[in-house]
This record gives structure tokens, C-alpha cells and sequence, in this order.
């Protein structure tokens, strides 16, 4: 059966139609980026680590490497829900992509006992999260460590550790708790 043009026409407008629905159904997904200062190796990392609800996989292989024991070089894969945690964090300070300062990321038992052994108020846990790649110690430049703290604990995603002498905060995706 032959269309006569009119039909084509009409034909051709709902085809552009669906499409444009379709787009509108389907946005583009939403960009979930990280900015860090890591404050022992001076290494910064601005990094787009997940789309919508997909984590991507070759920038976790990036932070999993820039948040390596700093002392050995040994890196470790992250919980991804960490990240998501340091995202709403800083969101929800109304500081989104604002950068992220890095006191210490993951820790092998080796860091982790020499950290542990320095003193006896140094706050290191012999069980540590860091030896899991599930915390990490921040600080946001312009941000008081105090109101951090407050933020953390309100998100009730896990561990916070407010160590205000040192200026900084820490936060794991460990059971809630706080110190």
C-alpha cells in the first residue's frame, strides 16, 4: 500500500513526536563529581564517579588509587557508598563539588599500627575502617570541622569522629556511631 503524502507527513510528526517523548522520559542522567586535595602528596582529582544509578567503574579504579596508604603506595578498592556519603555531605552544606581536603584515605595494618602506636590519644582504632577502604579523614577548606561534624551526624550513614585539635573529621560507612 502506497501513502499519499499527507499520510507521510502525519506519519513522519508522530515518529518526531514518540522521539521527543522518549527524550523527555529518558533525561540525561545525573553526574555525581568529586573534587580532593590530598594533603600528603599534594595530589588534586576532580572526577565524575557515577551516572544516575551506575558507578563508573574506571574512576573508582582512579580514587581507589588516589586514596592509596599514602606511606606504602598499597591501594585498595573502596566501598563506592563512601563517596556517595561525601557527595551528600558536601551537598548538603551547600557545597557541592567544593573541594574535598584528604587527611588519610585507606590504611594498611602496617600505617594503621605505627598511627596506632604514636601515642596514646592518637584515636586510631586497632580495627580501624581505614584497613577496609570504608572511612576516610576530610576537612572542607572554609567549612568549620565543627559544622562537618554536625552535617555527618545528621546524615546517619555511619561512623563520625570529630577530632578537633588535628581539624578534622572523620566519616566511614560503618555502623552509626559517633566520637
Amino acid at each position: 500500500m502506497k501513502l499519499g503524502f499527507r499520510h507521510r507527513t502525519v506519519w513522519l510528526i508522530v515518529l518526531l513526536f514518540a522521539a521527543t517523548l522518549g527524550r523527555a522520559a529518558n533525561p540525561t542522567p545525573r553526574e555525581y563529581r568529586l573534587r580532593f586535595y590530598h594533603t600528603h602528596t599534594n595530589e588534586r582529582l576532580d572526577i565524575v564517579y557515577r551516572r544516575g544509578e551506575s558507578y563508573l567503574p574506571e574512576a573508582l579504579a582512579k580514587l581507589d588509587r588516589y586514596l592509596r596508604d599514602h606511606r606504602t603506595g598499597e591501594v585498595h578498592h573502596f566501598d563506592p557508598h563512601l563517596f556517595d556519603l561525601l557527595y551528600d555531605l558536601t551537598a548538603s552544606l551547600n557545597d557541592p563539588g567544593g573541594e574535598i581536603d584528604v587527611i588519610c584515605g585507606y590504611r594498611t595494618l602496617s600505617s594503621n599500627e605505627f598511627l596506632r602506636t604514636r601515642g596514646p590519644h592518637t584515636g586510631v582504632a586497632v580495627h580501624s575502617l581505614h584497613m577496609q577502604a570504608e572511612a576516610i579523614d576530610i576537612r572542607l577548606p572554609g567549612v568549620a570541622t565543627t559544622a562537618v561534624r554536625d552535617a555527618a551526624l545528621r546524615l546517619q550513614r555511619g561512623g563520625v569522629g570529630y577530632y578537633r585539635d588535628s581539624n578534622f573529621v572523620h566519616v566511614d560507612v560503618g555502623r552509626v556511631r559517633r566520637w
